[in-house]
């Protein structure tokens, strides 16, 4: 009878070998790995707190409503919760007073981080708009002509021109001026050129005065009493323009009559 030996079979030296290197490669790996995640959080924490701080090392702020402040005000309650106010932008509006702020960025309400820096928006007053020039026009045609142009005729003054009666020589702010929407602007109107040789009123009574004046096309204007003359009281003792003076049709001349006692 022959008895057969059960011997363990040699070993695949091969697979063992191939399961070392693949566990030093795993965990070669996980070296590398932990060594570049450490070092790149070592960095991130560097810039973070040292060159530029992130917000999550920053206290946050909720932006404060600045808007209808006054510049100065609004720079105040920005700096009280620790915010930083931009230089002010100028800006066009169309109600707002100057140096109010009309916009801020970020807006109201906003959590930000501290130090931020708010935008602000500053009024310099509406659009101006230049005057127009209606020298040439009649007075009504040219109060339309101001007022289409979103401004308002202020009054209108006479004046001793060349130009025929009734027409517009100029206004006040000369045209092209820039005033705000609305401005008024006083139209001047010629009453024609100086023609009429004014009349000597002096030594007549006030109704003689006006009536003499009116024939020749001129106006009674204003009028007082003044003492210290011998002159009969009630009657002209000063008039201006004076007597021969060349005066436009319907010019106004002033008196002085003689008081009594």
């Amino acid at each position: 009878m022959r008895v057969r030996r059960h011997l363990p079979r040699g070993r695949d030296w091969a697979a063992v070998w191939r399961g070392i290197f693949d566990r030093l490669a795993r965990r070669r790996f996980w070296v590398i790995a932990a060594s570049l995640g450490g070092a790149f959080l070592a960095g991130y924490l560097v810039a973070a707190v040292f060159l530029f701080p992130a917000p999550i090392f920053a206290a946050s702020k909720a932006v404060p409503r600045v808007l209808g402040l006054p510049l100065e005000r609004a720079r105040a309650v920005l700096e009280e919760a620790q915010l930083k106010p931009s230089d002010p932008i100028p800006v066009r509006h169309p109600t707002a007073p100057p140096q109010t702020v009309v916009w801020q960025d970020p807006p109201p309400g906003v959590t930000v981080p501290e130090g931020t820096t708010v935008e602000l928006s500053v009024s310099v007053g509406p659009q101006r708009i230049p005057v127009p020039d209606v020298a040439g026009y009649e007075a009504k045609v040219a109060q339309l002509l101001v007022e289409a142009a979103g401004l308002q005729v202020g009054r209108v003054d006479s004046v001793q021109t060349a130009a025929a009666r009734g027409v517009i020589v100029s206004t006040r702010p000369p045209p092209g001026t820039p005033i705000v929407p609305g401005g008024r602007v006083t139209l001047l109107v010629s009453v024609g050129a100086p023609t009429i040789q004014v009349p000597n009123v002096i030594g007549l009574t006030l109704s003689e005065a006006r009536a003499s004046l009116e024939q020749a096309g001129l106006t009674l204007g204003t009028y007082f009493s003044r003492g210290g003359s011998t002159a009969r009281p009630g009657t002209v003792i000063d008039q201006r323009p004076a007597a021969g003076t060349l005066a436009a049709p319907g010019t106004a001349v002033h008196v002085i009559l003689a008081r009594g006692g």
